[in-house]
């Protein structure tokens, strides 16, 4: 017996699920978490060349303020911009300051407010002197974790906060290194962590 072809929704139900995930994707991609890799050493030894990681991008949008220590992607600031970085250029650094913080590098230590700053994600002492400076309002500062190899805020100056895309939450490659990034040690554990 022939049958006559199957009805319209039979035909565009695979389309549906297909798009239904699509829209999805496109979803978390805009709202709420990106994939970035890393191109450059400028936060060895906590992230490697290469390491592909999520962006959780809610808490900038929401107006949230950025914990001291975790590890931010932003745009180029302007400063960065009028120096010929391209101004959709997406770079990864750790804040270390916030707006009201006064900061300090000296003695191959960073200082916040007077007082020393334990950092155990560093593999070496600062080779620079910098500040003492006061973070602006509406701004952060941030540093990578190579310090005598970054790139960063000791050099060209505040964050605008507008400029953070999101903070770093994963690392999805490579797969022996994979789980949360947090505000950690190179191993990947929050320092209280490694207390209990």
């Amino acid at each position: 017996m022939l049958t006559g072809p199957p009805p319209m929704g039979e035909r565009l139900k695979p389309w549906r699920s297909l798009l239904l995930w699509l829209a999805l994707a496109l979803l978390l991609r805009w709202g709420v978490l990106e994939p970035r890799w890393i191109p450059s050493g400028s936060m060895l030894p906590t992230l490697q060349l290469q390491d592909r990681i999520l962006v959780e991008k809610v808490r900038p949008r929401l107006g949230q303020p950025l914990p001291l220590q975790s590890i931010v992607v932003f745009h180029a600031p302007p400063a960065l911009v009028e120096a010929g970085y391209d101004p959709r250029a997406a770079l990864i650094k750790r804040v270390v300051g916030r707006a009201g913080d006064r900061l300090e590098v000296r003695d191959g230590q960073l200082w916040r407010n007077g007082s020393p700053v334990a950092e155990p994600w560093l593999a070496e002492r600062i080779d620079y002197r910098f500040g003492p400076v006061t973070v602006p309002a509406g701004h952060l500062m941030v540093l990578g974790d190579n310090r005598n190899a970054s790139f960063d805020s000791h050099l060209w100056g505040p964050l605008p906060e507008g400029d953070v895309i999101g903070t770093a939450v994963l690392r999805y490659w490579p797969l022996n290194r994979l789980g949360p990034i947090r505000f950690s040690t190179p191993g990947g554990l929050d320092p209280a962590e490694q207390l209990g």
